[in-house]
């Protein structure tokens, strides 16, 4: 019976649209997949600690202020006396920290969270004004002892004691921030440092910090310089501010950041922390660095599935060519049994990454699928040749598309000649068919 080219193609439109379904599923499984793995490492993270961010030091002054306001009620006139209490802050005018980080995997099951541990050296140094900058009404101010707070976001991270030397004297850090919108952190009493006259306090600490996959640092010194050096060759700079200088090779990576209050703003973003409760841009003036796993084999699974229509169709387009140049016939059936080969690429590319690494599972998936869509179809196209043809081809698919999940930059522009090349290769091929007499020909 013949065919009409209309009907055959139609029959190849349904399939491709049935094959949606597998295809959804696999992708549903990756993202679930992905989400296990998420939950492990916050739960690994839980039982750690999570990212961290360094905020500090600050120099903190509580006070008690007494207010005198004159009322008149009923024609008299009288003072009203209150108290107020409150922080002066101060911030350091250079703030330096050196950091040498070393990461670790920690695993559970077949899942992993990239741990840090991060040895730093903090120094810099405040300068006091007299009567701590109070111009007006001191007598009115009663000071309670300063102290100096350092903002960590995860302390359990801390894994040695703190100590600051101030000047000439060595002071043990205590945990907690006595601060209430600073939940996380340690302080140190400073009994010498009463602010009656103007002073320079040199301050210096080393803090052992370790964290989950991300290290940031918010920049509260008039002038910043942070330095990082790190084991880790895939680092990720991130936040408000990138390094003024970096290098990255095999062995790991070092950057160094520097910024000023004229860049950062500090100042008042920390008033409006303190005034207003709105504290997200004082900790939104972070920067650092992520220590991101290149090779994250669902991010690239989800990505390769996003070509499998287009695996699939190219795949039919290439099993109508041979029909209708070669007057050969291929049964739906055997169209949608290869569509499904092309499909449990994807299921084996994402079981397999989760065990061999994303390289070596995708060579096997491609492998297995290219060898067995090639000994089906030596019988189906009846030729060992034209079996073997067809399978070089999809390896070639198979090649370019890794080259496309590898190169995210050049993504975009790689498909695109990739498209354009198929369809002037097809182009070329049906260049003297003609379409008219095609649907003459038997299509099965």
């Amino acid at each position: 019976m013949h065919r009409k080219l209309s009907y055959k193609l139609a029959v190849i439109g349904f399939l491709i649209v049935l094959l949606l379904i597998p295809l959804f599923m696999i992708g549903g499984l990756i993202q679930d997949r992905q989400y296990q793995r998420d939950r492990v490492v916050r739960d690994i993270a839980e039982s750690s600690s999570f990212a961290q961010q360094i905020t500090g030091p600050m120099l903190v002054v509580p006070y008690r202020k007494i207010e005198r306001r004159w009322k008149t009620e009923e024609g008299k006139s009288f003072q009203e006396i209150s108290q107020v209490n409150g922080h002066l802050y101060f911030l350091p005018e250079t703030f330096d920290l050196n950091a040498s980080i070393d990461t670790e995997l920690r695993s559970r099951g077949i899942y992993e969270a990239r741990l840090f541990h991060a040895n730093s050296h903090i120094n810099g140094h405040f300068e006091i004004p007299a009567n701590w900058g109070i111009t007006e009404d001191f007598e009115d101010y009663r000071f309670e002892p300063a102290f100096l707070v350092v903002g960590i976001s995860d302390i359990r991270g801390i894994e040695k004691g703190l100590q600051l030397q101030l000047n000439d004297q060595r002071l043990d850090f205590a945990a907690g921030t006595k601060l209430g919108w600073m939940s996380g952190g340690v302080h140190a009493l400073l009994p010498g440092v009463d602010g009656k006259v103007a002073s320079v306090l040199n301050y210096a600490f080393d803090l052992s910090l370790q964290g989950t996959e991300q290290l940031q640092v918010v920049p509260v010194g008039r002038s910043t310089s942070v330095a990082m050096a790190a084991n880790w060759p895939h680092p990720s700079f991130d936040g408000n501010y990138l390094p003024v200088s970096r290098k990255i090779d095999a062995g790991g990576f070092s950057a160094r950041w520097q910024t000023s209050f004229f860049s950062t703003n500090l100042e008042d973003a920390l008033t409006q922390c303190v005034v207003n409760d709105k504290c997200n841009a004082f900790n939104g003036r972070a920067f650092g660095v992520s220590f991101i796993d290149p090779v994250d084999q669902y991010l690239k699974s989800e990505r390769a599935i996003k070509y499998a229509l287009l695996f699939i169709a190219l795949t039919f387009a290439g099993f109508f060519l041979f029909e209708v140049l070669k007057g050969l016939s291929v049964h739906p059936i055997q169209y949608g049994l290869v569509g499904v080969a092309l499909a449990f690429f994807y299921l084996l590319l994402l079981s397999l990454s989760e065990h061999l690494g994303f390289a070596m599972a995708y060579a096997l998936s491609a492998s297995g699928c290219v060898l067995l869509i090639g000994f089906y179809l030596c019988h189906v196209l009846h030729s060992v040749l034209r079996g073997m043809g067809f399978a070089l081809g999809l390896a070639m698919l198979y090649g370019m598309l890794y080259g496309l999940l590898t190169a995210e930059d050049y993504a975009l522009l790689m498909g695109s000649l990739l498209l354009f090349a198929l369809l002037g290769v097809f182009m070329v091929l049906t260049r003297r068919l003609d379409w008219y007499g095609v649907g003459q020909v038997k299509l099965s």
